[in-house]
């Protein structure tokens, strides 16, 4: 199927539409859409916020009359039943648009080419494919829950240039730049949870909320005029936490993971509990986790934590995404490593990952890679 270089233009605006939700959509996909008539762009949207109007809503009430007729880009599959909002696709067809250009299909299983079907239907012209990796790297947490039943998992780290932590006496406050403390609320800013251990939360006094950064990128709020803080999940095999921690004092909702539910345990409000079933050597079932988390419409997770779960995700290849700042210093042998793995005794049991973007945050490095999926 052949897409002219004006197709290439008008997708690449309803993609830059799309990511302007991405602080603010979840647990939706991030959609942008774009109508035009006659070369001129006559209707422009978004999703901004679950359970308000879709992409193809707000485009259709800027364009008004001029819709009919007109071609609708977007870049993912409008959808067909009836949620929290009516089906965009009979919108579309009302309006009289005669073509719609859809970046991807919607995996969803509510849609999943229903949507292409009733437009198809009511003579509308349909074409897909169209930027279909971009528009797949806007959604990996929706696409990873759809397709795979499970969130999409990022684990960050900060480290020295050596691979280190923290010191041997757990001090690691602070290895990364400010800068770099900024761009990590960005990214907490775009999960749907934030996942640590009830270890971390006290060696480091953590929060794990999103904040405004300083000088760096301003994160859209909701509605309300609030950043939407992601679920905050602390895995407490031990019971450590108590309640009283300044974790618990924040806005946002908690899940703290336990092997069992104690009704009798006192903990503020915002807190529920899971159960999660434990593996064969006493620890957490951290992929029985995920899918938990994917019930509740968790479509990403961000890890913050120690070298313990990150080498158990990294064992366990739940990592799809390995995020690194590395700080200009040197901490030397006897600190903390970034993962605790067992020793290797060839090179094909090595952890390998592909780095898809490179990039200075202050003084730091921060390095990203994917999962290679040979591994």
């Amino acid at each position: 199927m052949a897409f002219t270089p004006a197709d290439n233009q008008f997708m690449t605006l309803a993609l830059q539409l799309a990511a302007k939700g991405r602080f603010t959509t979840d647990p939706n996909p991030n959609v942008g859409a774009v109508i035009v008539q006659n070369d001129q762009v006559v209707g422009r949207g978004y999703h901004h916020q679950a359970g308000q109007g879709h992409a193809e809503v707000y485009a259709l009430a800027e364009a008004g009359d001029k819709a009919c007729g007109a071609t609708c880009y977007v870049t993912l599959e409008p959808c067909s039943h009836f949620g929290r909002t009516p089906p965009c696709a009979e919108a579309l067809i009302a309006a009289g648009v005669s073509r719609v250009v859809i970046a991807m299909l919607d995996p969803n299983p509510l849609v999943a080419g229903k949507g292409v079907a009733l437009l198809e239907q009511a003579g509308i012209y349909v074409e897909s494919g169209l930027m279909q990796a971009e528009a797949r790297a806007l959604n990996r947490g929706f696409l990873s829950a759809m397709e795979r039943q499970r969130p999409w998992l990022s684990l960050k780290l900060a480290a020295s240039i050596d691979g280190r932590t923290a010191l041997a006496n757990g001090q690691s406050k602070w290895i990364s730049s400010v800068q770099a403390r900024a761009d990590v609320q960005v990214h907490r800013a775009q999960s749907s949870a934030v996942l640590s251990t009830a270890s971390t939360v006290l060696a480091d006094n953590a929060r794990l909320t999103v904040r405004q950064p300083e000088g760096g990128l301003a994160l859209t709020p909701l509605s309300d005029g609030q950043l939407r803080q992601p679920l905050r999940v602390i895995l407490d095999r031990r019971r450590q936490l108590t309640g009283n921690e300044p974790l618990f004092s924040l806005p946002g909702a908690i899940l703290l993971c336990v092997t069992a539910i104690e009704p009798q345990r006192t903990m503020p409000s915002e807190v529920q509990q899971l159960a999660v079933p434990l593996c064969a050597k006493g620890y957490f079932d951290l992929k029985a986790l995920l899918y938990l988390l994917a019930e509740r419409q968790v479509r990403s997770v961000w890890v913050e934590a120690g070298a313990t779960l990150a080498g158990a995700l990294l064992q366990q290849q739940l990592v799809d995404e390995f995020i690194l700042y590395q700080a200009p210093v040197l901490l030397g042998p006897q600190a903390r490593p970034m993962a605790a793995l067992p020793e290797l005794t060839t090179l094909s049991q090595a952890h390998r990952f592909e780095f898809n973007d490179i990039y200075q945050v202050g003084t730091d490095i921060r390095l990203t890679a994917l999962l290679n999926q040979a591994n």
